[in-house]
């Protein structure tokens, strides 16, 4: 199997791209094997298919019975009406403008930006930083709008949007705005001659035109703010005390804040002023690699700014781009670093996806996992169920699962039998709807899954029925379907169309009315990690608490690929696997002597609770900041072979390990919690682990005593060097 799936995958990318087959009028025989979905000849990435054979009894592609939730907001009042036949984003950058009144900011690098019916409004915010969080802070440096009226009674509009932009109007005030991720300019188009104001909360101290054709302005304010202006055309500007006012005008204009003192960054400004980007795209070409495109206009070279991450993948530096080391604008994610070029090749570190664990078991350690596993599957039972909530439901799933690959994987098949029918039992009634109190649905309005309970309650199911946590919830299940097709193909082919409708509501890369679900839902093409809010509206954006559930759904739609003989699916989630690993290595893990974050903030934390856009919070969504087990819990928890892989850097270990444990003396401290805490102790200290793990009176309920001793078997020695890409047969075969 191993052998054609390499084949599979070394052709799919050397062959280059074909048609995509017609739909199947007739299923084949379950004896045939099954028909390879291929990538869609209109795109230039490989392809996740939404797409199965249809029966009599099964829609093409396969939908959820759909419902018309009443806790969803209306997406009319802010999309324009071209929009609103396809599947819209729900946890995107610009989420923020499509809520409520779709005034509250949302951070674009290096700019917070918040736009109303008549302005719009940016911010080069100002960092707060102490032990428990670091945020930033938003205040209205300029405000653009048209200066004849000041109030307006119609609402913006997103008549537009990529992977890395968002194009907003301001129909009443002529106005559209190209924001695009990165950009050190504001850009603008005035649609029609109309006059201009843009006026801040500062006083201006100076403001001077720099060149005889009246399009280059700067202005000064007493906060130390310098910021420059560059039109398209000559436009006539006058000021007061804290607004700039023009004479009716079209065209373009370019507004940048000067990031330091020094006039070489005003020279690099005015370079690159007349070249400005429309929108963005990301496009998997190949596994492990993700290519940022930019549509521009104008003239010259267009200059994007890069966070810390996008700069350690960057991999085509020379060939066509440049970093400017020297043009750094301040952000919560580190500088942002000047980089010159149209299109940036980011490329990650191989990851290892494999059903067992990457280095082995210990000789003589598999009596201990076998006799716990004996016990574990002696357990299970799907009639004891009290749960009927989709993550907790889920979680129960993707346990029973581990326990068939740890058995695989100690040579003792006796338990599969028995895990078989309790998967069986617990995940079909969620496919077929059968499940009695709750079951996936189809929401046509945003374009996803949703559940029973969150149709009708927003707070159900952690908000799943407003697309909270779809990542973390969808990605249990379908580690548990990909483990039962691997263990029961026959059942795999039977449930095929549900359990790829599952993997698509996050996992789809196509865009527009062809598709089902909008573009990967969750993940975050600019910073390169998943989002969980959904449709709610947050002051600091988007966030995220736990990576590790977020790369347990990319590695798990990954393993699916595998049971199903799919090298796309395998190809897309490594990638996204790998790319989640690197950002939360970047972001959420805070090491000693670190220069990501703030001094104060570094010092008292280890690992971060909540990460938002623009905040960065100590304590979590269910626990404050002194319970350090439960933030290093919720960022290991499911234990996977994937999670040796997460947690690589040994010397981290140890520092978030000792930084804990002092946690664990708290009265009231659950086993649960102590089990990942002891889990991560045995990356260097196996022996010390072991001991406290079979001390263990209760596991949490995604964990198991077998899993644990799995993981502590499988430890290699403290010295055995480990890397990404080390024990990665997939890379030996997609270059």
């Amino acid at each position: 199997m191993l052998k054609k799936l390499r084949r599979k995958v070394s052709i799919a990318f050397t062959q280059g791209l074909k048609k995509r087959p017609k739909p199947y009028k007739t299923p084949k025989p379950e004896s045939e094997s099954q028909p390879q979905p291929q990538p869609p000849s209109q795109s230039p990435e490989f392809s996740v298919p939404t797409t199965m054979p249809r029966t009599n009894k099964q829609r093409f592609p396969f939908i959820f019975p759909e419902t018309d939730s009443n806790v969803l907001p209306e997406p009319s009042n802010f999309f324009s009406q071209n929009l609103l036949s396809n599947p819209l984003p729900t946890n995107s950058f610009f989420q923020n403008f499509v809520l409520k009144n779709g005034d509250v900011p949302e951070y674009f690098h290096p700019y917070l930006i918040k736009p109303s019916n008549s302005s719009l409004s940016l911010s080069y915010p100002s960092q707060i930083s102490n032990t428990a969080f670091t945020y930033q802070a938003f205040n209205s440096d300029l405000t653009i709008t048209n200066s004849n009226e000041k109030t307006f009674h119609s609402n913006h509009k997103i008549s537009s949007y990529s992977d890395l932009s968002v194009t907003l109007e301001i129909p009443s005030s002529n106005l559209r705005f190209f924001l695009v991720r990165g950009s050190p300019f504001v850009t603008f188009s005035v649609t029609q001659p109309t006059p201009l104001s843009i006026s801040t909360i500062h006083a201006i101290l100076s403001f001077s035109s720099s060149n005889e054709s009246q399009t280059k302005f700067t202005f000064q304010f007493n906060n130390g703010q310098t910021w420059l202006l560059y039109a398209s055309s000559p436009i006539r500007l006058n000021h007061t005390l804290s607004e700039i006012t023009s004479d009716p005008f079209c065209g373009v204009i370019r507004v940048a804040l000067l990031p330091g003192s020094d006039s070489r960054q005003v020279a690099v400004l005015d370079r690159f002023s007349s070249c400005y980007p429309v929108s963005g795209d990301a496009v998997f070409s190949k596994p492990y690699s993700v290519e940022y495109k930019w549509e521009k206009k104008g003239w010259g070279d267009l200059l994007i700014l890069a966070h810390p991450l996008h700069l350690q993948l960057l991999s085509n530096v020379g060939s066509g781009v440049v970093v400017l080391e020297d043009l750094k604008y301040k952000s919560i994610d580190g500088d942002l670093v000047g980089v010159v070029g149209d299109s940036w090749i980011l490329e990650t570190n191989h990851v290892s996806v494999t059903w067992h664990s990457i280095r082995g078991i210990r000789d003589g350690s598999y009596d201990e996992i076998v006799s716990a596993l004996v016990r574990d599957v002696e357990g299970l039972n799907s009639a004891g169920i009290s749960t009927n909530s989709s993550y907790f439901y889920g979680k129960l799933v993707a346990r029973a699962a581990r326990l068939a690959l740890i058995a695989e994987e100690v040579c003792f098949p006796d338990v599969i039998p028995a895990v078989r029918k309790y998967l069986k039992e617990t995940i079909e009634p969620w496919l077929d709807g059968s499940f009695n109190g709750n079951g996936f649905l189809y929401d046509k309005k945003w374009g996803g899954i949703v559940t029973k309970q969150g149709s009708n309650d927003s707070g159900a199911d952690f908000g799943f029925g407003i697309y909270n946590d779809h990542h973390y919830h969808l990605g249990y299940f379908l580690y548990g379907i990909a483990v039962l097709a691997k263990i029961d193909p026959a059942w795999g082919r039977k449930y095929k169309p549900q359990a790829y409708s599952l993997m698509a509501d996050f996992m789809t890369l196509s865009r527009g009315s062809n598709s089902s679900f909008t573009r990967l839902r969750c993940f975050d093409l600019y910073k390169l990690h998943s989002w969980a809010g959904g449709l709610t509206e947050f002051a600091d954006g988007r966030n995220q608490e736990s990576t590790s559930e977020a790369v347990n759904a990319y590695y798990s739609a990954a393993l699916m690929g595998l049971a199903y003989g799919d090298p796309h699916l395998v190809a897309m989630g490594s990638t996204l696997t790998a790319l989640e690993i690197h950002a939360a290595q970047m972001w959420w893990q805070v090491k000693e002597g670190g220069n990501v974050y703030e001094e104060d903030f570094t010092r008292e934390n280890r690992v971060v609770g909540v990460l938002w856009a623009n905040k960065r919070d100590s304590a979590l969504w269910f626990a404050p900041p002194e319970w350090r087990e439960c933030r290093l819990g919720i960022q290991l928890l499911p234990i996977l072979p994937i999670s040796e892989v997460l947690f690589s850097d040994v010397d981290f270990v140890k520092q978030l390990v000792e930084w804990t444990l002092p946690a664990l003396n708290r009265e009231g401290v659950g086993e649960g919690w102590k089990g990942f805490v002891y889990a991560l102790q045995g990356i260097y200290d196996s022996e010390s682990a072991l001991q406290k793990i079979r001390s263990l009176n209760g596991f949490d309920d995604g964990n198991t005593l077998t899993n644990l001793l799995w993981w502590i078997h499988s430890r290699g020695d403290e010295d055995d060097s480990f890397a990404h890409g080390k024990h990665c047969w997939f890379g030996h075969y997609c270059h």
